[in-house]
């Protein structure tokens, strides 16, 4: 999957993984105490961010789609300081800063003070070889004692192409338990809210929150 998919996603406004409301699952369980660096990967214009920058949080967005990051601080009627970071742009307003780059490029000197991991929507835009990828990263460059949210769909990936791609339980665990504490919170049904999968012959679909520890 290439950078040009995401730009053209977000140029054409095709945009269905983004939600016009703070997520529940973040309002019903977040934990990690304030104030906290909060590392949020391919965050998009989400409300989330400013959601966990409203409750004490230190914000670290990154997002590939410049657009995005200009969308999301001219909805919220903010004007960022903008400056240049390594092979990052970074765009800074109080405790939000978005960060317009490769997550990939991420240095553990970048994240040296993240206490924090809010993944709504990173993992499952990923296909599964970077999917490998990037929960390597995150062990690479995370200091330990990291916790946080992940929310992953679970689905029968032939009945329908990703993105959002299908990540089941035991793939998470996979990936994230040699370096991760892992606990499932929540777990819905979700299929008769989404039109998208229920049109594509979807006959299941689940989504479940993880609370994350990196160790």
């Amino acid at each position: 999957m290439q950078p040009e998919f995401w730009h053209k996603k977000w140029a054409s406004g095709q945009i269905g993984f983004h939600l016009p409301e703070v997520n529940p699952y973040l309002q019903r369980h977040w934990a990690a105490p304030a104030p906290a660096r909060v590392l949020v990967p391919l965050c998009g214009k989400s409300l989330d961010l400013a959601w966990l920058a409203g409750h004490g949080h230190q914000v670290l967005g990154i997002e590939l789609s410049e657009k995005a990051i200009e969308d999301f601080f001219s909805e919220h009627q903010i004007q960022p300081q903008i400056s240049e970071k390594g092979a990052f742009k970074v765009y800074r307003s109080d405790a939000i800063e978005l960060w317009c780059g490769d997550f990939f490029a991420l240095t553990a000197g970048d994240v040296a003070d993240c206490t924090a991991l809010y993944d709504r929507a990173a993992l499952i835009a990923l296909p599964a070889p970077m999917r490998e990828r990037y929960a390597a990263h995150l062990q690479r460059i995370l200091p330990l004692g990291v916790q946080g949210l992940l929310i992953t769909l679970d689905y029968d990936q032939a009945q329908m192409p990703g993105p959002p791609f299908a990540v089941g339980d035991d793939e998470v665990k996979r990936l994230l338990s040699g370096a991760w504490q892992v606990q499932v919170l929540e777990e819905q049904d979700v299929l008769g809210e989404s039109g998208k999968f229920l049109q594509a012959g979807v006959t299941r679909l689940e989504e479940r929150v993880y609370r994350v520890s990196s160790r």
